[in-house]
C-alpha cells in the first residue's frame, strides 16, 4: 500500500528554515545528526517543550518508513515517520498525531535536514513545514512561526555542537 504524503502541491503551508555551518564533512554531520539522541538537541525553549526521548522506534532511523513517538517534556507526544533518507545529503520526516496544542493548529508537519558541502565543512539546513488546519494559517504565520524559528535556531545550534563533540569522541 502506497502512503500519500502529508503535504501536496495544492497545500498552502507555513515553512520555517534555519541553517548553520560546521567544520565536519557532510558525511560525518549526516552520520551523527540523523540518529542523534533528540534530548541532546531539543531541550525546550519558551512555550515549546523539549524532547525526553523516543518510544516505539522501528529500526535504526536509517530508512524511509521507519517510525517513532517523540516523548516531550510537557508530557505530550506525536507520531514521527521517516519519509526520505538520502545519505549523506538529506533526510525528511512527517510528524502527525500531536497531543499538545499543535493538534488544534496543524494536521501535521514535514521536516527536512540537508547537508551541503561548504568550503572545508558543511552547511546544515533545517526546514519545518507546517500544514495548518482550516482557518489556522494566520495564527501559525503571525504568532507561532516567529517563535518557532527561535526554537529551531537553538535546535540546529545544539545539533551542530553535539555532532562536533561526538566526532571528537567526547
Amino acid at each position: 500500500m502506497t502512503r500519500m504524503p502529508l503535504i501536496s502541491l495544492d497545500d498552502h503551508t507555513v515553512p520555517v528554515t534555519v541553517q548553520n555551518r560546521t567544520h565536519l564533512s557532510p558525511e560525518d554531520a549526516f552520520r551523527i545528526i540523523v540518529p542523534i539522541d533528540l534530548s541532546l538537541v531539543f531541550k525546550g525553549w519558551g512555550l515549546f517543550p523539549g524532547v525526553r526521548g523516543v518510544k516505539n522506534q522501528t529500526g535504526a532511523w536509517d530508512a524511509a518508513g521507519q517510525s517513532r513517538n517523540p516523548d516531550l517534556t510537557d508530557g505530550s507526544t506525536a507520531f514521527e515517520r521517516l519519509t526520505e533518507y538520502t545519505a549523506p545529503h538529506s533526510f525528511a520526516y512527517e510528524i502527525t498525531g500531536f497531543t499538545n496544542v499543535l493538534r488544534r493548529l496543524v494536521s501535521g508537519v514535514r521536516g527536512e535536514w540537508t547537508f551541503t558541502p561548504d568550503a572545508e565543512g558543511t552547511l546544515i539546513r533545517w526546514t519545518y513545514e507546517f500544514k495548518p488546519l482550516p482557518r489556522r494559517r494566520w495564527i501559525l504565520h503571525r504568532i507561532v512561526t516567529p517563535l518557532w524559528r527561535r526554537y529551531m535556531r537553538h535546535g540546529i545550534d545544539d545539533a551542530r555542537r553535539a555532532a562536533e563533540r561526538i566526532a571528537l569522541g567526547r
